[in-house]
This record gives C-alpha cells, structure tokens and sequence, in this order.
C-alpha cells in the first residue's frame, strides 16, 4: 500500500479521474471502491477499483462483489492498485482471483508539447461514427463491438479529443484523450496493421498532448499493459515515466 508522497497523491488523482474518462454505462459505490459495469467491455469499465489510500474489503463486500458481477453477466473483476491495503490484497489472492493482466499507470509533463497543425490529424470533440467503427475495428476481442465502445465514449462528459491520422484520406490511426483538472488521460492509441512502422502511432499521441496543453492541462497520463513493450518504448521516448503498477485480477 502507498504512503503519502507527492507521487502517491498523484496515483490517487489518476485512478480518480480514471473513472471519468473512461466512464461505465452502470457505476456502484461501496465503501472506498468503485463498482463499474458495461456490458464486458474493457477491463477497467468491468471491475471494482479502490478511490482512496488504505482501501479495504472484508469478506461480505467481496461476496458482494461478486454477486454483483455474476448477476450482471460478468465475471467478477478487482483492480489492485497501490491504494488498496494489504489485507484486502491477501484476502482477494486466497479467494483463488487471478491475474488477467498486468498494467503499469504512466505519466508525463506536458511543457513543450503544442496543438498541431499537420493536415493529416484531424481532432473532433465528438466521435464520429467512422472514429468509433475504425477504433474499434482495430481492437481485439470483445472490443471490436463498435456498439459498446460507442456506448462508453458517448458518456464522457468532459472536454475531449478523439484523434484520426489520415493517409491519403483514408484513416489509419485512432487515439482519444480526457481532460479533466489539468490532468488528461490518453487512450486507445491504435494503427492498422498495414501501416504500422512509419510513426502515426506517436503522431496521434504526440497530436493529443498538444491538444491537452492547449487544453490547460500539466500532465498527461495514461495506462499501458506491461507486456507491450512497443508501446512502452513509444510512450517513454515522449516522456512518459512509470508512476505505479497495478494488477487486474478476476474470479473465474
């Protein structure tokens, strides 16, 4: 669990904001968690995610819990973030939850980036049907459903960017980012497989932080999986650096 720092504090702003940039079409609160629900689309819109330091759960709540997302359809999903407390993190692993995946949270200044002026990007504060249908295309799983992801991005009700990178009028990137309190959250950066390597990926990213400091905002932030070392790479040329790392752990 994290004591009080200056970088804990920045933790807890991020998981924060989290639920308002990625917002899930259901949302319970129980104690110093957060309950969300959207059909099984993502991992973070599926699961139970501490919003305060020390956060704890005794055993009625992860019965709870997991009442809650079997009735709904869902396997029953926890984060375990910095802020939960060790006895949580103890009781969760000895009910038998397992890593779906690992994560790290990421952040970086925004000094220096500006709005950009490349033809090629086009920003809309609204998605677009082609923005969703293309972002989601590219996504795997469950999250190819343009109608569910369209249903989360639809709620998002602070200043947004939702980015394309155009290639001779057809778009081969797509990414989005949330402001919210001088802090904006970058997301869904994604390429089509077939013109990958010639640097839209940053463009897009590169493109959104611009957007965020025209926006006001400090910082950037965003969330990456541990195991896709393409992105991390990307992400730490432009000055992200590793703020925490959490786990998603699920009850099958």
């Amino acid at each position: 669990m994290l004591t009080k720092t200056e970088d804990s504090e920045i933790v807890l702003g991020c998981e924060r904001r989290i639920i308002n940039a990625w917002p899930a079409l259901s949302t319970l609160v129980v104690g110093d968690w957060v309950l969300r629900f959207a059909n099984g689309y993502s991992g973070r819109a599926n699961s139970a995610t501490p919003l305060s330091y020390g956060a704890e759960l005794d055993g009625a709540m992860l019965d709870l819990i997991e009442e809650l997302y079997r009735a709904d359809g869902l396997t029953p999903a926890i984060r375990l973030t910095p802020l939960v407390a060790e006895a949580t993190r103890a009781a969760v692993l000895e009910r038998g939850y397992r890593v779906k995946d690992k994560s790290f949270g990421q952040i970086s200044p925004l000094a220096g980036f500006t709005a950009s002026e490349e033809a090629e990007l086009q920003i809309e504060a609204r998605p677009s049907q082609e923005w969703t249908a293309g972002a989601a295309a590219l996504q795997s799983g469950n999250k190819t459903h343009a109608g569910n992801l369209a249903a989360v991005i639809e709620r998002v009700k602070m200043p947004a960017a939702f980015g394309t990178w155009l290639v001779e009028g057809e778009a081969v990137a797509f990414g989005m980012s949330v402001a919210e309190r001088g802090m904006a959250e970058i997301g869904l950066i994604c390429v089509h497989p077939d013109h990958r390597g010639h640097g839209y990926g940053r463009r897009i990213v590169q493109g959104l932080m611009g957007w965020a400091g025209a926006m006001g905002c400090h910082s950037a932030y965003l969330q990456v999986e541990q195991s896709n070392a393409v992105a991390i790479s990307l992400y730490g040329s432009l000055g992200f650096r590793t703020l925490y790392q959490y786990e998603t752990r699920i009850l099958d």
